[in-house]
């Protein structure tokens, strides 16, 4: 297909999409929005500290590099 009809089909998909129909849930609040608008949300700092942690520790998972020429192997 030429460029142009792909560019074309592509804006006018973007265009005629319905954005706000996407976002609309009916006036029915979501449980994170619930917890927010009561307050509840106190502890989220302390969980996104425990999260990060936790993907930390993540890195002790990789594997080490496989012995080749280009890694020098220890002295025996």
């Amino acid at each position: 297909m030429p460029k142009r009809m792909i560019l074309a089909l592509t804006a006018i998909t973007a265009a005629s999409s319905p954005v706000h129909a996407q976002n609309d849930r009916g006036g029915v609040r979501t449980e994170t929005q619930e917890r927010v608008a009561n307050g509840q949300g106190g502890m989220d700092a302390i969980w996104n500290f425990v999260g990060l942690f936790g993907l930390l520790g993540l890195l002790g998972l990789r594997q080490e590099h496989a012995e080749d020429s280009y890694h020098p192997a220890a002295l025996e």
